[in-house]
This record gives structure tokens, sequence and C-alpha cells, in this order.
């Protein structure tokens, strides 16, 4: 038996499937959190369930590719119960999607989440007569706080029991108006085929223009039935067939206010005037911009760079690894092992544990132990959707929206993460825009410690590599913008309420982030060595360093910043090791090592990131964006390189 979680964004349908199945995935204060599909087990007694968390969806007509995953599932998983979770205080927006899922037949739970903001704002709720004139079950809960999921529990057990009591026991229609019903009824006669969903629905998708729907209707039905319908939808312009998804939506939403009159009482209705002053602080251009650099300072420069890149690094690097462990396990290996080639598998100057296993947890691990940290302060805050609408404007000059602050923001975490939470955005010419300037000038969270960390000792250092990458990153995209086709898209995003980050969400939620960042690194970093050490033994690593010296003598730089490069090849936060490493060893200085840093920055993406692109956008695209990169990094590095000369 299969139990879909179906709502907005933001609504806390994360922190359900947390509590159902006792399993994390990211819970986050801002839209469009959950991008990939989640699944996990409900286990209560003997009975054992799948949990399947969705991407948000503000209606079965999808705009974005989010809500077009989340309908394809819906469809084709035929999931047998659905939990559709709606923020308590704004029910009246939520609801109609309630009915949108009644409608196309499914057997629904509502769960009316977030009734400890509903109640300090003074709303109230008869969830009797709600759960009467639905027809379907009506739960109230606080997911944060764990109120009513014991509740929730006990329905879904009962109900996984006898599947039956689920449904809808007075089916809800809403009638639509002029020739709606009347076009509804007879593509519905036409219909012959067996879907998952009501033939009323599918009828309602055609009419608005589904192109979608129409072609599973052409691979369902026969060819006859399909000339029929498609004689009836010809006979309407797609403007007038438009026209009618607006009348479909205006008689759900009066639909709506029947039910909720007399059920959703505002009559003592609070404004959050504080929460609203502060929002509004952060969203105006002349306070929020100082408030976005304090942000920026105190959280990423002063904490990540500062506390995570510089004092837990150092003392990981040069306390722990290099004057106990390195010597110690060099010490075993050497006596255990009796190949010295062998040997340097594990603890040579690539090895194993001396290189890899030291850059994971040495420099990796606090540098995003520390980002992460700051990262879920701010999401549980709310920050994020006010820094969105801040931004807004200055995306626009890039073709993108305020929107793409959530894949760019993400992208200072993790850039393969990143690229694929650019799903969220409406149009793939927008998705490709966020992808390139990811992979060109988002530095991820081990490079931009590391980074910030080096450049702070160097004088001018730091404000350099912050005007170059910034500057690259709006030419690029003002550049893509002019030359893509397609149209720029509508700004539209869900703004919950600011309020004061909870210390165990932002503990769980970081434990969660770097597990699984920490998870996912570790065994490339594995792998890059074992890659290294092949290719030392065999030599190719000695001649691509030496196919590179001419290029880094053009750079200004030693030969020895090669190996930064190769590594960032293998993984951005791998070449921002090699960084780390050739500064320690005083190789890499002054001029250099800004050199160096903006090049890296604007290096290929690592190869994670490049299979995403192949994934997401195809071969060709993931070819093209990382051949631009790699030659203009380096175009970039020698420009910066001559004006340093020349100063």
């Amino acid at each position: 038996m299969k139990i879909a979680l179906v709502g907005s964004p933001n609504v806390g349908k994360s922190m359900i499937f947390y509590r159902l199945t006792g399993q994390y995935v990211t819970v986050s204060n801002y839209p469009g959190t959950t991008v990939e599909v989640s699944w996990g087990q409900f286990k209560r007694g003997e009975i054992v369930v799948d949990i399947i968390d969705t991407p948000g969806i503000y209606s079965l007509f999808p705009i974005s590719e989010e809500e077009r995953v989340t309908r394809r599932l819906l469809l084709f998983e035929k999931p047998d119960l659905i939990l559709h979770i709606i923020d308590a205080k704004n029910i009246q927006r939520m609801l109609p999607i309630t009915l949108q899922l009644i409608e196309a037949g499914f057997k629904v739970i509502l769960v009316v989440n977030m009734m400890d903001e509903a109640r300090r704002r003074g709303l109230k709720i008869n969830f009797s007569a709600l759960k009467k004139k639905l027809g379907i079950p009506v739960i109230p809960t606080v997911s944060i706080t764990g109120e009513g999921i014991d509740k929730l529990k006990k329905l879904i057990t009962e109900l996984v029991v006898d599947i039956n009591q689920a449904k809808c026991r007075k089916p809800l229609h809403c009638y639509y108006p002029g020739e709606i019903e009347i076009l509804l009824k007879r593509i519905q006669f036409l219909l012959k085929g067996k879907y998952p969903i009501t033939k009323r629905s599918i009828a309602l998708f055609l009419l608005q223009n589904d192109e979608e729907i129409l072609e599973w209707v052409k691979e369902v039905e026969d060819s006859m039935t399909v000339k029929q319908i498609l004689k009836i939808l010809k006979k309407r312009p797609v403007d007038e067939r438009k026209f009618y998804s607006y009348k479909i939506t205006i008689a759900r939403q009066k639909k709506n206010e029947l039910i909720l009159r007399n059920i959703f009482d505002t009559s003592q209705a609070k404004v959050p005037y504080f929460q609203t002053f502060i929002s509004q602080l952060c969203t105006r251009p002349l306070t929020g911009i100082p408030i976005l650099f304090l942000v920026l300072y105190f959280g990423i420069y002063r904490f990540v760079g500062g506390i995570g890149a510089g004092v837990l690094v150092d003392f990981l690097e040069e306390s722990i690894f290099q004057k106990w462990l390195n010597p110690l396990f060099t010490l075993w290996f050497k006596k255990l092992v009796p190949w010295e080639s062998l040997q340097s598998l594990f603890v040579g100057e690539y090895g194993i544990f001396t290189l890899g296993v030291r850059y994971a947890v040495a420099i990796i691990l606090p540098i995003v132990g520390t980002f992460f940290f700051v990262f879920s302060i701010l999401e549980d805050s709310g920050y994020f959707p006010r820094l969105a609408l801040l931004v807004d404007r200055i995306f626009k000059l890039i073709g993108l929206n305020g929107r793409a602050v959530i894949p760019m923001v993400l992208g200072l975490g993790c850039d393969t993460m990143a690229t694929l939470t650019t799903r969220i955005l409406e149009s793939r010419r927008e998705r490709i825009i966020a992808t390139l300037l990811l992979a060109l000038a988002i530095p991820c969270s081990a490079q931009l410690g590391v980074i910030t960390g080096l450049l702070s000792k160097e004088p001018g250092g730091l404000v350099i590599w912050f005007l170059v990458v910034v500057g690259i990153l709006f030419l690029v995209g003002f550049l893509a913008d002019k030359l893509m086709p397609g149209i720029k898209s509508g700004f539209y995003i869900e703004v919950p309420v600011l309020r004061w980050p909870k210390l165990s969400n932002i503990i769980v939620k970081t434990r969660a982030r770097i597990c699984w960042y920490f998870i996912e690194i570790l065994p490339l970093f594995v792998y890059s060595s074992v890659l290294i050490w092949i290719c030392q033994i065999t030599g190719v690593f000695q001649r691509l360093l030496d196919l590179l010296e001419p290029v880094m003598l053009q750079l200004g730089l030693p030969r020895e910043a090669a190996v930064v490069f190769l590594f960032g090849f293998f993984r951005r936060d791998y070449g921002a090791c090699g960084l780390f490493d050739l500064y320690q060893q005083g190789i890499l200085k002054g001029d250099g090592l800004i050199v160096a840093s903006i090049i890296l920055t604007l290096f290929v993406p690592c190869i994670a990131q490049f299979a995403v692109m192949v994934k997401e956008y195809g071969l060709k695209v993931g070819l093209l964006i990382s051949g631009f990169i790699f030659s203009f990094a380096f175009l970039v590095g020698h420009i910066i390189h001559l004006i340093l000369t020349f100063f």
C-alpha cells in the first residue's frame, strides 16, 4: 500500500514525512524544498506502508516542473491514500487543491498543519463541520512539536485495515458555468479507457489545453474516440480554452467559500506587527541590502571562513592529522605492507588516508558543518523567501527571477545538489541559465570556506576575488539572457511567517546535511586518491602536470598549482584542499593565490555536477557548458594575472 503526501510548498510535508517514517529529508522554511521524491515506510505493529513525499504543488493543472512530477506520481504510481497537507492560516487558498483531489476520485485525508501559528493569530476552525462538509477525515496537526501526529498515525492504521473508510462519503461536485458542463459531459461520455482518476477530471484537463493529458488519452483510447475528442476541442480556440481555466478556478473558489462559511472564523484575527515590520526590513532594498551584507559577513565570512576554515580546520589538520594520525598510520602501514608502491596507495603523497580521508575529515567536514549550521538558521527563520523578493529585480538582469535564489544559495553548500533544485524554475531556458551560473561562479561551501580563509590573509585578496566572481556572474548571466531564446516567466513565491529558529530543528537539519554530504564525498575522495595513485605509478599524472606547466607559467603560477586544477576536476572541494596544502607549504601566496582562487572558483564543474547536468539537460548541453567554462576560467585568470602584474 502507498500513501502520498501532497501539498503546496512550505506547509510541513517533509516534517510530517519525518514524523511518520522516522527518516529525515530536508525540512526548509522556504518553497521548493522537496524537489526529488522521497520514499519511506510507516510502521505500526504488523502494518508496513510506503510513504511518498512529493514536490510542492499549487494545482493539479501544473505550471512548474516540480508540479508535473507530483501529478505524474499521483497518476502513475497510483497511491492508495493521499495526505493533503495544508497551512491552517492559509486554508482559504489551499482548500481548492483538496477539492481537485476529491473530484479526481482520490481517497484523501486532510491534514491541517501549523495550527500553532493559526492560534497565535486568533484564527479558529470548526473541524467537525469541515469534516462533515468535505466528507473526508480531517486532522489538525503541529508537525514541529508532534501535536496531532498520534491521531494521524491511528487514523492511517485504521484506513490500512479498511481503506474504503477514506472514500468521500458524500461525493463533492463542483459545477462549472456556461457550456463547460455540457462539454465535460460530452467528453466524459466519449472516454472508454481505464484511468486512475475520474473521467470528469480527465475532461477538465483536456478543456484546459493540457498537452500531457491529451497525449495520455491518445495512448489509452482508440483512434476514433481521439478524433471525436479532438473535434470537440478544435471547435474552441486555445485562447477560449485558457479562459475556461479562469472560469473553472473561479467556480472552485466559490465552492471553497461556501464550504468555509461558518467554519473558518477570522473575527478575532491578529496581525503580527513585529514580524511584519522585520519582514518589510528584509525585503526593502534600503534596509534589506545592509541586512544581507551583515548575514554574509557574520554568517559566511566570520563564522564559516573564520571558525570553520580557520580555527576548526587548523585544529583538525595540524593538531590531529599532521601531528598524530598521519605519522601513526604511516608507521603502521610501512610495518604491515612490505611493498613501497602499495604503501603509497594508503599513506603516500596522494594516499587514501593521508590525502583522501584527511581532506574529507580535517578540511571539508568543519567547513561544511559550519556552513550548514548557518544555512539551517537562515532557512528555519524564513529569511530565504524574503531574500528572493529582495533580489528579484537584480536577478531579472541575468534572465532569472527571485525564485532562482533558492538553487543559488544551495549552491554555496553543494553545486551538485543545487543543480537538481533548478527544477523549481519554470522554463528550460531559466534552468539552463541557472545551471550555467552554478557551474561557473557559485563556489561550494568547501571552496568558499578555504578561499575566504586563505585570501583574508592577503591584503585586498578577498575583495579582488569577490568583485571578479560577482562581476563574471552578472556578465555571463546578462549575455546568456540576451542570447538564449525564450520568454521570461513571472515571479511568485510562498512567503512564510518569520519565526525564531528552533535549536532542535537546526541541529537535526545540520546533522542530516552533514551525514548526506559526508557519505557522498568520502567515497569520492577515496576513489580520487586511488585514481591519482594509478595515474602516478603509470606516469600519466606526471605527463598531465608537464602539459599544464606552460599554462601555469602564463598565469604566473608555480608548476605545482596544476595539481589543484587536476584535483578540482574530480571534486571542487578536493581542489580547494589542494589549494590549502600549497598555501600551507608556502608554494602559493600573494598574487598567485588570488589568481589560483579565481580560476578554481570558475573552473569546470566536478564529475558529480557534470553527471547531474547531463542527466537533466543531455550530453550536448553538459559538454557545451563545461567546454565554455574550462576555456573561460583560464582566460579570466590570465587577464587578472596581467592586471595584477601591471599594478
